[in-house]
């Protein structure tokens, strides 16, 4: 979901305007607030809330993504809809987990006191140990936070297992990290039949899969294991990243009572609006 590194570090500013519209809010929080509340209002779609960017090693630029998470959850406010997603490398990680653990947790709580759920998610594999270390922490203290894994990494199995007791949220994808053969999958067919099988022992385990996939095979044999195992509708979700053009499975599982729920980044500090 780091569309950002293809699109601003790799292309002239022009450029990458025309190509990253579909796909960004904007360039303020106050334009993902309405991009969020447009989709919610005229689909009735979910939206996950996303400051673009990652691996910030500079205090000051700390300070800043801290302090506009906590505008956008202040603005987001109590509603049925949007959530947030954060990463670690934003968030302190450089200077250790308990560090990053400190910062999250600040946010976490600020959204908590409005019931506004927050997405830790997963970067690549350097950071997959402290990204769920810090998340069964928080977990324990507090309902409104999930995490992602990624069924490419041959560990995420064990890494269910791992989350025993805690009735996570847990975002379920293939993953976007070129990862080493050693430690991945690299067959994108071999990745999507491993996350249904992710899908499962999520449900077996207790856990709420948000079930992250644009395939529509992936996602119908998703839905036909949570009818199989019995799980209502209340028990899983469907995500997939904002501008992608799968409208049409999107409403029909909106009509069948399945929350979906679009990826919905957006910037502060391009030197273009993204209008």
């Amino acid at each position: 979901m780091e569309i950002q590194k293809a699109m601003v570090n790799l292309m002239p500013g022009p450029l990458v305007k025309i190509f990253a519209r579909p796909y960004v809010a904007g360039a303020s929080i106050e334009e993902a607030l309405r991009c969020a509340q447009n989709f919610w209002e005229s689909r009735k779609v979910c939206s996950t809330i996303d400051l673009l960017g990652e691996e910030i090693d500079d205090d000051d630029e700390v300070r800043y993504t801290v302090g506009v998470y906590e505008r956008l959850i202040g603005q987001m406010g109590r509603q049925p809809y949007a959530t947030v997603s954060l990463k670690p490398t934003q968030l302190g990680s450089h200077r250790g987990t308990a560090h990053c653990l400190e910062i999250i947790g600040g946010i976490v709580r600020k959204a908590a006191g409005l019931d506004v759920g927050v997405t830790v998610d997963m970067e690549d594999h350097a950071f997959t140990d402290l990204t769920l270390e810090i998340y069964r922490e928080l977990r324990r203290q507090h309902a409104n936070v999930g995490t992602v894994l990624q069924s490419r990494l041959f560990r995420t199995t064990g890494d269910i297992l791992s989350l025993k007791g805690l009735q996570a949220r847990v975002r379920i994808c293939i993953g976007i990290y070129n990862e080493p053969a050693a430690i991945a999958l690299t067959d994108k067919t071999q990745m999507k039949k491993k996350l249904l099988e992710h899908v499962e022992l999520l449900f077996k385990e207790g856990h709420y899969p948000e079930i992250a996939s644009h395939e529509e095979w992936v996602i119908r044999e998703a839905l036909e294991i949570a009818g199989r195992l019995g799980m209502g509708r209340d028990r899983y979700e469907v995500q997939m990243l904002m501008g992608v053009p799968r409208q049409a499975i999107q409403d029909e599982l909106i009509r069948n009572g399945v929350t979906v729920r679009l990826y919905v980044p957006f910037a502060e500090k391009w030197s273009f609006a993204l209008s």
